[in-house]
């Protein structure tokens, strides 16, 4: 078989086995619903206020995507590696031709259609809840593609040396909750202390919402967050596929 029909079938196998769990697929679109719901039009924001969400909309629509981006693929990822391990089946995939990068590959392949379908509808709901313009749509994808990227490979990692299903997805959480919150998404840097400034800028997080941000509304440099991301990505994809074990 070519590698491209490995990767077509090892990306057909993840797609079906998705779509098989109804619980995950159902909370992988609810989560982000529920957050443009309450913050878009339960709070909402206040411009010029000087507290949270004081942003105007535009500013959070960065945030509302992190959500997918973050929290899928690093949880779908954690949960994936761990569940192969617990099952034995990285040592059946070590009898195929299929190799350990072409299968986070697929994988991640995986995520990027999730995470696109999760995306327009995320999209659909700002407008139609806050008002807030979409900007240079256009952009969109060349941050989210290498987001996507960065956090399945952080999530391989995590399946790896945490030691059950129940482990990863608490390693996930622990992570990925605090990243939501101050990598510049939904609180500003500038309500946050100045010595917090640089723990901020080692999130990859923040190099997405920043320069998705700046990239379809214009100001700061995203061409330069942009590099850091997908630079970031590179290396967390090549430490994932070695992380990925042949035998456990």
């Amino acid at each position: 078989m070519s590698r491209i029909g490995r990767l077509r079938s090892e990306f057909g196998v993840a797609w079906r086995s998705f779509l098989r769990r109804r619980t995950a697929v159902f909370f992988t679109f609810l989560f982000p619903t529920i957050l443009v719901v309450i913050f878009g039009a339960l709070v909402r924001t206040d411009p010029g206020s000087g507290g949270l969400f004081a942003e105007s909309p535009a500013y959070y629509v960065p945030g509302y995507l992190a959500v997918v981006v973050l929290f899928t693929p690093l949880s779908r990822m954690s949960s994936e590696v761990a569940r192969h391990r617990e099952g034995n089946r990285f040592e059946k995939l070590a009898t195929t031709p299929l190799r350990r990068w072409e299968w986070l590959a697929a994988h991640v392949a995986v995520n990027v259609a999730i995470v696109s379908l999760a995306t327009a509808l995320i999209l659909g709901l700002v407008v139609a809840l806050t008002g807030a313009p979409l900007g240079d749509l256009w952009t969109l994808p060349l941050f989210v593609v290498p987001g996507i990227v960065a956090f399945c490979g952080v999530g391989t990692i995590l399946g790896r040396v945490t030691d059950s299903r129940d482990g990863a997805v608490a390693a996930s959480n622990t992570i990925g909750l605090p990243l939501l919150f101050l990598s510049n998404t939904f609180v500003t840097p500038s309500q946050l202390p100045g010595w917090f400034q640089p723990i901020v800028n080692l999130s990859p997080l923040t190099y997405f919402a920043r320069g998705a941000r700046d990239a379809m509304y214009g100001g700061g440099h995203p061409w330069i967050d942009l590099g850091v991301l997908v630079a970031f990505a590179v290396v967390a994809f090549v430490v994932g596929a070695v992380a990925i074990p042949e035998t456990d």
